[in-house]
């Protein structure tokens, strides 16, 4: 598992996922790309909750929520999101 490699080895590692969840839980600090062909980074989240990581304790925290709600509003957010679309 990823984070008995990190606690291990204390690796920096990238990991790209399209599950919220998972890259709240095992990430320092989520980086969100643009939709579309010509996609760049369009935010970067700090994710700020203590380690080591249990799954349990991370739903408990009071920043999960909050923090999940960001990553889903920004990938739910409006096309402008994508580099190049045109404004409605």
């Amino acid at each position: 598992m990823l984070l008995d490699v990190w606690a291990r080895d204390k690796i920096t590692a990238m990991m790209i996922t399209h599950d919220v969840d998972e890259a709240l839980f095992l990430s320092d600090e989520v980086v969100m790309m643009t939709s579309g062909p010509f996609a760049r980074v369009g935010e970067i989240v700090p994710v700020n909750l203590p380690r080591p990581r249990v799954r349990k304790e991370v739903l408990a925290h009071p920043d999960y929520y909050r923090l999940r709600r960001s990553l889903l509003e920004f990938l739910e957010g409006p096309a402008s999101h994508s580099p190049g679309a045109k404004a409605a």
